[in-house]
C-alpha cells in the first residue's frame, strides 16, 4: 500500500511537470506600503507563480526547454490591511531568436487598472466557463494572450485561438464590477486588447509578427543583410495599421515590445536603410519619437 502511494505521488508530480507551459517568474513589489509583515505579498507571489506554471495552457505538449519565457511583475499601490488590492501589471514575454542566445520580446503590457481579493494562503480560483476571480482572470487573460502571440511569431496567424479564449474571460469577466474588462473603460485596456487580436483589422499586424521574427530575426545569425532587407520590407505595413485606428491597444502594446529591438537592428546599418526605417517607425510611432531619432546618427 505504502508502494502504491509513492507510485501515484510520482504519477502526479509527473503529470504537473507535463502541465508546465510557461515559466513564470512572478515579483510582487510593495514600496508604497507601510506594513513590517510582508507574509501575505509573499503568499500573493507564491499563489500568482504556482498558477500561472501549474495549469495547461497550450494545446500541444511542450517540453521544458519550449516553455515560454514570461515575467509578471505587480506593483502593489493600495491595501487596505486585509483581502483587497489595487496595484499596477507588468507582463512581458520573449521567444528565443534561432542559432542565437538573443531572446526577443513579443509582449509587453502594462495594466494600470487592477484591483482584486486575495487571502493569504488561498490558491486562485478559475475557470474557462464564468467569473470567479478578478485575480484568476486577470493571470489567465494574460497567459492566453502570451501563448497567443507566441504562436503568431511561430506560425502564420497561429494564435487565434488563444485569442479568443482571452476574448472569451473578458466576456465572462464583464459581469464584474473591475475595471478594465469594458470598452468604455479607455481604449487601452484588456478588452481592447482582446478586441484587436481577435480583429481581422489587425490581422496584417499579427502577420509582421510571424514574417518578422521568422524570415527576419531567426535567420539574422547566419545572414544578417537578407534578415534586414525582409524586415525593411514589411515596415510599410505598420505604418497602414496606425493610420487605420490611432491609439489602438495592440499597436501600443506591439511598440512597447520592439521600439528598442527596431532601433537595434538598424543602428548599424548604412544610412539609406536606416534612415528610411527612422522615417516609417516616427510617423509610425510617434509616441517612441525621440528613440527613431537615434537612427539618424552614423
Amino acid at each position: 500500500m505504502k508502494r502504491l502511494s509513492i507510485y501515484i505521488a510520482l504519477l502526479l508530480i509527473g503529470f504537473g511537470a507535463n502541465a508546465q507551459d510557461l515559466n513564470a517568474h512572478v515579483t510582487v513589489l510593495t514600496p508604497k506600503i507601510q506594513t513590517t509583515n510582508k507574509r501575505i505579498f509573499q503568499s500573493l507571489e507564491t499563489a500568482m507563480k504556482d498558477f500561472l506554471n501549474g495549469k495547461k495552457w497550450l494545446t500541444e505538449p511542450v517540453k521544458p526547454q519550449e516553455r515560454i519565457e514570461c515575467n509578471f511583475i505587480l506593483n502593489i499601490t493600495a491595501w487596505d490591511n486585509a483581502t483587497k488590492f489595487t496595484g499596477e501589471l507588468q507582463i512581458q514575454s520573449s521567444r528565443p531568436v534561432f542559432n542565437t542566445n538573443y531572446t526577443s520580446t513579443v509582449v509587453s503590457v502594462n495594466d494600470k487598472d487592477f484591483e482584486f481579493i486575495y487571502n493569504e494562503g488561498q490558491s486562485i480560483d478559475y475557470n474557462d466557463q464564468n467569473f470567479q476571480s478578478n485575480l484568476g482572470s486577470v493571470m489567465a487573460f494574460y497567459a492566453y494572450i502570451i501563448a497567443g502571440m507566441d504562436a503568431d511569431t511561430f506560425t502564420k496567424l497561429g494564435g487565434g485561438y488563444y485569442y479568443n479564449l482571452a476574448q472569451i474571460v473578458a466576456t465572462n469577466a464583464q459581469t464584474s464590477s473591475y475595471k478594465g474588462w469594458k470598452g468604455f473603460d479607455g481604449n487601452a485596456n484588456r478588452y481592447w486588447l482582446a478586441e484587436n487580436l481577435n480583429n481581422k483589422v489587425y490581422e496584417p499586424m499579427r502577420l509582421f509578427l510571424y514574417d518578422y521574427h521568422r524570415n527576419g530575426l531567426d535567420i539574422m545569425a547566419d545572414n544578417a543583410g537578407k534578415a534586414r532587407k525582409v524586415i525593411s520590407a514589411l515596415l510599410p505595413t505598420l505604418s497602414q495599421i496606425n493610420r487605420q485606428r490611432i491609439g489602438a491597444m495592440l499597436p501600443i502594446a506591439f511598440y512597447a515590445a520592439k521600439a528598442d529591438e527596431l532601433v537595434a537592428i538598424y543602428a548599424n546599418t548604412e544610412p539609406q536603410p536606416r534612415l528610411e526605417a527612422m522615417n516609417i517607425l516616427s510617423k509610425a510611432d510617434p509616441a517612441n519619437g525621440i528613440k527613431y531619432q537615434a537612427l539618424q546618427k552614423n
